[in-house]
C-alpha cells in the first residue's frame, strides 16, 4: 500500500518514513503543504499522514483543498495541537482519525491498518476469504489453516489484491503502490510474484484465487467471509 507522510520536521518524518517502509509500505514524505498538494495529486495514494502546522500551506487547508479535488484516501492527522476544537475542525475538514504527538509508532501503524481496511470494506485484521487467511498485524497468511511462508513482495502484493478483492487491480496499479518511482515498469517482476502465488495458496489449482485478465490485470477472486463485509 502507498501513503503519504507530510511532517516538517526531518528527524520524525525521517523516522516515520523509516518505520513504515520496514512494515511493508511504499512511502512518500512531504515537508510542506505545497508538496503534499502536489504528492496528493499526482500519486496513486492508500492513505495520508498529515501535521497540521506545516509551512507554505497548513494540514488542515491540504485536507479541505484535497477532499474539494475529490480525493477519497483515508487522512490521518498526526499533530502536537491536543485541544478538543483542532481534533473537531480536522474531522470535519475530512480528517478520517486524530493522533496526538508525542505517540508510539505501534498505535498510530494500528490506527493506518484499521482505516486501510474500513477503506476497503474489511472489518477485522484477519481477512479472509474462501480457505486463505491473510493477518494484517503479524503479515502471515494460511490456506485453510496451514501456514504459507511468502516473501516480502509475494505478502504485499496478495495484501492489495485481497484489499480490493473483485476488483481489477492493473500491474500499473501494483507497480505504483509497491515500488520507488524510478521501478521499471517494463519489470515482469510483477508476473514473477503472481506465479508464485498461485503455486503457494493454490498448488492444486483448487480454488483459483487469482485471476489474470489478458490487458487488464488482476483479480483475487474470492469472498470475503460474512463476517468480514463492512461498509465502504
Amino acid at each position: 500500500m502507498r501513503i503519504l507522510i507530510v511532517e516538517d520536521d526531518s528527524a520524525l518524518r525521517s523516522s516515520l518514513v523509516t518505520q513504515f517502509s520496514a512494515a511493508g509500505f511504499n512511502v512518500d514524505s512531504a515537508a510542506d503543504g505545497e508538496e503534499a498538494m502536489y504528492c496528493g495529486r499526482e500519486y496513486p495514494l492508500d492513505l495520508a499522514i498529515i501535521d497540521l502546522g506545516l509551512p507554505k500551506l497548513p494540514g488542515m487547508e491540504v485536507i479541505r483543498r484535497l477532499r474539494a479535488e475529490g480525493k477519497s484516501f483515508p487522512v490521518l492527522i498526526l499533530t502536537a495541537r491536543d485541544q478538543w476544537q483542532d481534533k473537531v475542525e480536522g474531522l470535519q475538514a475530512g480528517a478520517d482519525d486524530y493522533v496526538v504527538k508525542p505517540f508510539h509508532f505501534p498505535e498510530v501503524l494500528a490506527r493506518v491498518q484499521a482505516l486501510l481496511r474500513r477503506a476497503t470494506g474489511w472489518t477485522q485484521s484477519v481477512m479472509q476469504a474462501g480457505p486463505i487467511a491473510l493477518d494484517t498485524r503479524t503479515q502471515t497468511v494460511t490456506v485453510s489453516g496451514t501456514s504459507v511462508e511468502l516473501t516480502g513482495f509475494e505478502y504485499l502484493v496478495l495484501e492489495h489484491l485481497m484489499y480490493r478483492a473483485g476488483e481489477i487491480v492493473s500491474k500499473t496499479d501494483l507497480i505504483e503502490r509497491l515500488y520507488a518511482q524510478d521501478y521499471d515498469r517494463e519489470s515482469n517482476t510483477i508476473e514473477v510474484f503472481i506465479g508464485r502465488l498461485r503455486r503457494k495458496l493454490d498448488p492444486e489449482d483448487t480454488y483459483r484465487p487469482i485471476e489474470t485478465l489478458r490487458g487488464r490485470g488482476y483479480r483475487f477472486t474470492l469472498e470475503r467471509k460474512a463476517a468480514q463485509l463492512g461498509s465502504t
